[in-house]
């Protein structure tokens, strides 16, 4: 090979390895160790501008791969011209075809237009009918105008009422019940709920954030598993507040099903509670790995106390929305 073709093969080469190292920065993976979920993978997308998705979803993925052995991969809002997490970019969460081969999607985003190259593989995710946690915002996690493909998953869709939120989680947004950054939420265990595997070992779970309106009762088979008791003030000693905002409580945790497009009924977790603050909860934490499990079917394998210590420090910002000249951390700086 003469010295100009080879140092044309040399340069491809070396386009395409830096292609691929820059594609995988835009994600991280966490392999699962050895546990009940190991050979289990787990897609987490994070991307909202309020709660820091981007911040407690890598935390959650250490947990599940380090203490309870699944694969775990961490999906970020990315600005595409510098490669940093920025939660105000709604249009670009790389990695997306992971989703593939997930057994479970956990999702945490707000009022996503994602592109149809992106958003097509969500909808072939959820029209498989497999299982799907959704976290907080994930009520309304899609903010897509009418008249686009995949408008229908919108939180305000008519077509599809309510949209994904409504349609497959349970419920889309509707308010604030507790008064946002005033009143904190206490979760209690829904009358009936206290034997369902999902609230093993959750005795204490409090956060920051308020209580969601929900529309009573929910739709089709879902069963509230935790309630929101609204406090009166931003600390867990707090007491409730009187009145209607407690009685009833809202549901702030609940399972249903929805059916894919080849009848496959595929499990569901929602809890609209959820920040990089509500994660230092232990309950919380707990609440979240033992959904995971019985998400895919591995009820059987949850701990008495499932383990959820922090992996590495953990330190989350305050809730409140992200300004962008924070956008200075990328996805590989969250390698375990």
């Amino acid at each position: 090979m003469s010295l100009g073709r080879l140092g044309i093969v040399l340069m491809f080469w070396l386009v395409l390895a830096a292609t691929v190292a820059w594609a995988a920065d835009q994600w991280v993976v966490y392999e699962g160790g050895d546990g009940p979920g190991k050979g289990k993978h787990l897609v987490l997308v994070s991307g909202g501008e309020e709660y820091r998705s981007e911040q407690m979803l890598p935390q959650l993925g250490k947990i599940l791969a380090a203490r309870h052995g699944f694969k775990c991969t961490v999906l970020f809002a990315v600005d595409p011209a510098t490669g940093t997490i920025d939660p105000t970019c709604l249009s670009n969460i790389p990695g997306l075809e992971a989703l593939g081969s997930a057994d479970l999607m956990i999702i945490f985003t707000r009022f996503r237009d994602l592109p149809d190259r992106q958003m097509r593989h969500i909808v072939e995710y959820v029209e498989s009918g497999k299982p799907i946690i959704g976290i907080r915002t994930a009520t309304h996690a899609f903010n897509v105008p009418v008249g686009k493909t995949y408008g229908r998953y919108s939180f305000n869709s008519k077509d599809w009422e309510g949209g994904f939120g409504r349609q497959i989680l349970g419920e889309t947004w509707i308010n604030h019940h507790g008064s946002h950054g005033k009143e904190s939420t206490r979760g209690v265990v829904a009358p009936g709920a206290e034997g369902h595997p999902i609230v093993r070992g959750c005795e204490d779970i409090w956060g920051p954030t308020d209580v969601y309106t929900v529309r009573l009762p929910l739709p089709g088979d879902s069963k509230p598993l935790v309630l929101g008791q609204v406090l009166s003030g931003m600390k867990p000693t707090d007491k409730p507040v009187a009145g209607p905002k407690n009685d009833p409580m809202m549901p702030i945790a609940w399972t249903k099903t929805y059916r894919g497009a080849k009848d496959q009924m595929g499990r569901v977790l929602t809890t609209t509670m959820g920040s990089g603050p509500d994660f230092l909860s232990e309950g919380f934490r707990r609440l979240l790995v033992n959904a995971a499990y019985w998400c895919v079917g591995l009820e059987d394998k949850i701990p008495l106390r499932a383990e959820v210590g922090f992996v590495g420090r953990y330190e989350p910002s305050p809730f409140g929305f992200f300004e962008k000249k924070n956008a200075t951390v990328k996805p590989s700086d969250h390698a375990m």
